[in-house]
C-alpha cells in the first residue's frame, strides 16, 4: 500500500512538473490544471525564461510550484529540473519529448517516495513522544525522605550524626538521622548519639545493654573551607557548585535568603535523576568536632578545634541520602573504586553498569551541566534486591553549570578552570590553548570519561592511570594505542568504548546516542538483526518493550537494576536519536 501511495504521488508531483516545463504555460501553478494559453502566450523572441513578455507584464515565476512541505527539496530540486529541462525538453511549441516526460515522472515518483519516507518518521517520532510520556510519569524518583519536615532540617543541630562513612578531597561525609519523637533523642544518648555529635567510645561489655541505635537514612557531607570565609554569603558563593544537584526545597532555607539579597541569580539547578546525586538540604553551621576529625583531617580544621588546622569556623553542609530502597548496609556506601576492588561483574552487568553512568551524563548534558571530574571515587554503587549495583554520579565541586555560557566555556586566559581529574580530561579540554576567541566545548566531555571508566568495569587498569610507557596522556594519545577489552565483552560494547575515546569530539557519539545503542544492543536483538529494520518495525518493538516494561514494574521487579534501565530509557525516548544509535549499530554489525 505504501508503494502504491508513492506511486500515485509521484503521478501527481510529475504531472505537475511537467506542465510547469512544458511550452504551454498557464496563469495556474498549482496542483490543477492550467487554463489553456491564448496565441500571445509562450516566450517571446530574445526573451528568456523568467522575463516579462511587455513592459506592463507581471514577472513570471520560475519554480516547481511544489507545497510548503517541500521547501527543504526546493532550491536543489529548481537547479535540477532546469537542468533536465535544458537537455530533454527540445522543441518549444510541442512540449517534452518522450524521454523528458518519463525523466519527470521519475523525478516526481522520487518525491513521492521521500514525502512518504517523511510521514514515516514523523509517524515514529510522534509514537516516541506518546511512550516518553507514559514513562516520564511512571519513573518519578522516591519521595523526598524530609518531605515530612519541608521546613526542618537546616540546623546542624536538628541532626543525629553518626559514623563517618568517607572522606575525599574537600569533604568528608557521615551518617546521619532526624529524630522523630523525643524518646528517640532519649535512646540516641544513651549510646552516646547527641545533636550535632557522634557515638562515643562505648566501655566493653556495656554492647549488649546498649540500645539498639536508630537507623542512618541520611548522609551528611562537610565541606572544608580553607578560603570561602566564614560568612554565610561568602560560602555559598565559593561553593555554589556543590548546589547543582540540590532540590528546590533544599535551597529554600537559609540559601534561600543569602540568594535573594545577592545581585546574581544562583547556580543552574539540575533536574532529578535516578542516576544523579540529590541534595535535600543545604545550610552553613560552624564546624564540629566529629568523630575521627583529628585524625582524619586536622589540617583543614579551625583552630579552635586545633591549633595548627588552617580551617574557617563556619562551612557549608550538605544532606543527602544514606540508604536506598534495600537497605545492604554491608555493601552499600561504597564507591564504584571500592565496589570494583572486591567484585567482578559479569560483562553484561558490566555493560550495564557502563549504561547507568551514560545514562547520568546524557541527562547533564540535556540539563547544560558538564560534571567535569567523572572518576570511580566519584560513583556511589547501591545494590537492588539481588544485589546488582546502581550507579549515581556524585560531587559536583569542580562541574560546569553556567547558565550564561552552557557547556561552551570561553578560555581566554590560563587561569580559567577547566576542571578537576586532569587523568580523565578529554582530549579537546586538555590540548585546548586559551585565546580571545577560544572556547572550550564540554558537550562530549564527560562521555570521555565514561570510555575510560569502562575500562575499570570491565576489569582491566585505567589506561590514563599509573605510570611508565603503559599510561596514556588525553593530550597525546592515539586510538591504536588504546589497550583492547577482553573477548567476552560483547562487540558492541568494544566498538562504543573505542567511539567515545576518539580523539576527534566530532567523531565521537554523544553520551544520548551511546546510551540508546547499548540499550538496542541489550534489549533489543531480534529487532537490529532484521536486515531491512523500518520505522514502523521499530516502533511495534518500543511498544512491545513499553508492555513488558509495565507488567514487570507492576509486580515483582520495581528494585531490578535491568527494569529501571528499560523505564529510563523508554521516558527519554527521542526518535531522532534512537535512529542514530540504530544505525550506527547495524554499521558496526555488517563490520564484524
Amino acid at each position: 500500500m505504501a508503494v502504491r501511495q508513492a506511486l500515485g504521488r509521484g503521478l501527481q508531483l510529475g504531472r505537475a512538473l511537467l506542465l510547469r516545463f512544458t511550452a504551454k504555460p498557464g496563469p495556474t501553478y498549482g496542483w490543477g490544471r492550467p487554463e489553456r494559453p491564448g496565441p500571445a502566450a509562450g516566450w517571446g523572441r530574445g526573451e528568456r525564461p523568467g522575463q516579462a513578455a511587455g513592459p506592463g507584464a507581471e514577472p513570471r515565476r520560475l519554480g516547481l510550484g511544489l507545497p510548503g512541505r517541500y521547501r527543504f527539496f526546493r532550491q536543489s530540486v529548481a537547479g535540477l529540473a532546469a537542468r533536465l529541462q535544458r537537455q530533454f525538453v527540445g522543441r518549444p511549441r510541442g512540449g517534452a519529448g518522450p524521454c523528458g516526460r518519463a525523466v519527470f515522472l521519475t523525478f516526481g515518483l522520487g518525491l513521492g517516495l521521500i514525502e512518504e519516507k517523511q510521514a514515516e518518521g514523523r509517524r515514529a517520532a510522534s509514537a516516541c513522544e506518546e511512550i516518553q510520556a507514559v514513562f516520564t510519569q511512571k519513573n518519578k524518583l522516591l519521595p523526598d525522605p524530609l518531605d515530612a519536615r519541608r521546613w526542618q532540617g537546616f540546623r546542624l543541630e536538628e541532626y543525629l550524626i553518626g559514623k563517618s562513612i568517607g572522606k575525599g578531597c574537600s569533604a568528608a561525609v557521615y551518617e546521619a538521622t532526624m529524630p522523630v519523637l523525643p524518646q528517640n533523642q532519649q535512646v540516641a544518648g544513651s549510646i552516646g548519639l547527641l545533636p550535632g555529635r557522634g557515638p562515643e567510645i562505648i566501655p566493653r561489655g556495656e554492647e549488649e545493654q546498649a540500645p539498639l541505635a536508630p537507623a542512618f537514612p541520611l548522609a551528611i557531607k562537610m565541606m572544608w573551607n580553607i578560603s570561602a570565609g566564614s560568612s554565610s554569603e561568602a560560602i555559598f558563593s565559593t561553593m555554589s557548585q556543590e548546589l547543582v544537584p540540590a532540590s528546590r526545597v533544599a535551597l529554600a532555607g537559609e540559601y534561600g535568603a543569602v540568594a535573594h539579597r545577592r545581585s546574581k541569580g544562583g547556580p543552574k539547578q539540575l533536574a532529578a535523576h535516578p542516576n544523579v546525586i540529590r541534595v535535600f538540604r543545604a545550610f552553613t553551621s560552624s564546624v564540629p568536632l566529629l568523630p575521627g576529625a583529628l585524625l582524619d583531617y586536622p589540617d583543614v580544621l579551625p583552630p579552635r578545634l586545633h591549633p595548627e588546622g588552617l580551617g574557617h569556623g563556619r562551612t557549608l553542609f550538605l544532606v543527602m541520602k544514606n540508604r536506598g530502597p534495600v537497605a545492604l548496609s554491608a555493601s552499600y556506601s561504597c564507591t564504584l573504586r571500592q565496589y570494583l576492588h572486591g567484585n567482578s561483574p559479569s560483562p553484561r552487568l558490566a555493560t550495564v553498569m557502563t549504561l547507568q553512568l551514560l545514562e547520568g551524563v546524557a541527562h547533564l548534558v540535556q540539563q547544560g551541566v558538564a560534571h567535569r571530574d567523572l572518576k570511580s571515587d566519584n560513583v556511589l554503587v547501591e545494590p537492588d534486591a539481588d544485589g546488582c549495583p546502581w550507579l549515581v554520579i556524585t560531587d559536583f565541586g569542580c562541574c560546569l553549570a553556567d547558565e550564561r555560557v552552557g557547556l561552551q566555556l570561553p578560555f581566554t586566559s590560563w587561569y580559567v578552570d577547566r576542571g578537576g581529574n586532569g587523568c580523565l580530561m578529554a582530549p579537546e579540554v586538555s590540548t585546548a590553548c586559551p585565546g580571545p576567541r577560544a572556547v572550550i566545548d564540554y558537550s562530549k566531555a564527560d562521555a570521555w570519561a565514561v570510555g575510560a571508566l569502562a575500562y575499570e568495569i570491565f576489569g582491566l587498569p585505567n589506561p590514563f592511570y599509573g605510570q611508565g610507557r603503559a599510561r596514556l596522556e588525553s593530550r597525546s594519545y592515539q586510538e591504536a594505542q588504546l589497550p583492547a577489552l577482553p573477548e567476552s565483552v560483547p562487540p558492541e560494547a568494544r566498538q562504543l568504548v573505542r567511539s567515545l575515546l576518539q580523539r576527534d569530539a566530532s567523531k565521537r557519539p554523544s553520551a544520548r546516542v551511546a546510551a540508546n545503542l547499548l540499550h538496542l544492543s541489550l534489549w533489543g536483538e531480534r529487532t537490529l538483526a532484521l536486515k531491512d529494520l523500518k520505522p514502523d518495525k521499530m516502533i511495534g518493538w518500543l511498544l512491545q518493550q513499553s508492555a513488558a516494561t509495565l507488567l514487570a514494574n507492576r509486580l515483582a521487579e520495581k528494585n531490578c537494576v535491568e527494569t529501571r534501565m528499560k523505564m529510563l530509557f523508554l521516558a527519554n525516548l527521542e526518535y531522532e536519536a534512537l535512529s542514530q544509535a540504530a544505525l550506527l549499530l547495524c554499521s558496526w554489525r555488517a563490520a564484524l
